[in-house]
Parts: C-alpha cells; structure tokens; sequence
C-alpha cells in the first residue's frame, strides 16, 4: 500500500505541475481578490436567501417574489459579464475536465481495466437534465 499512497502523491504534484491547474489557481485568486465581483457574489447571495424566505411564508407575496427574480437574473447577469469571473469559469472547466478524466480513469484501473488502454467514456452536458445518463 505504501507504493500506492507514494504514487498516488506523485499524481498529485504532476496535476499541480499542469497547466490548467495554475491558470485555475491563479484564476480563482484574481476572483477572490476581486472586490466589485464579491460583492456581487454577496449581494447575490442576499437576494436568493430573501427569496427563499418569501417562497417559504404561508402568504406569499407575489409581487415580491417576481421583483425578488428580476433582482436575482439581473444580478447573476453582473456576475457573469464580470471579465475574471469569465476568466474563472474558463480556467475551472479545463481544470476540472482534466481532474474528471483523472478520476474517471483511476475508476476504471480499481475496476480491474487495463491501466495502459482504458478510456473514460466521453460525457457532455446538453443542458437538459430530462435527457441526462448522470454527471460523470
């Protein structure tokens, strides 16, 4: 087990050695580090927790609701126009594809596959979840 737990700290150090983990990493702290975009991200977050309490009244207020939506989209839309949150999403999405494929790999070896010549299936989102086999 020893020889796994050092070649699996080997993988570690090649993922952080690759690219798109440091365009993410360098991505996600431009984010974070990002005043106006956490801002946003906070006031967000306000919006959809007012109304989560709105849909959760016995009452609810309609009208409330509806502007509570039109202030959730309009401040997602400021979050997703923000030039290093495209840059984040960009970085995450080629990072995490890589880590998926990663895992997906590994799955297959601890399922007995051939190390050398296993594939991953390829999956892709299509956006409709009615037609989905499940996030791989």
């Amino acid at each position: 087990m020893e020889n796994i737990i050092k070649s699996v700290r080997e993988l570690g150090k090649a993922i952080q050695a690759d690219e798109s983990f440091k365009e993410y990493i360098k991505a996600k702290e431009e984010a974070d580090n990002d005043t106006t975009l956490q801002g946003a991200i906070g006031e967000f977050n306000l919006i959809k927790m007012q109304l989560a309490e709105e849909g959760q009244k016995e009452e609810k207020d309609e009208a409330k609701i509806s502007e509570l939506n039109v202030q959730l989209r309009k401040s997602y839309a400021d979050i997703i126009a923000n030039e290093k949150m495209q840059k984040f999403n960009a970085a995450n999405q080629l990072y995490s594809g890589m880590v998926n494929k990663v895992y997906a790999i590994l799955e297959l070896c601890c399922n007995g596959e051939d190390p050398d010549t296993c594939e991953p299936q390829e999956h892709s989102c299509s956006g409709s979840c009615s037609t989905c086999g499940g996030c791989h």
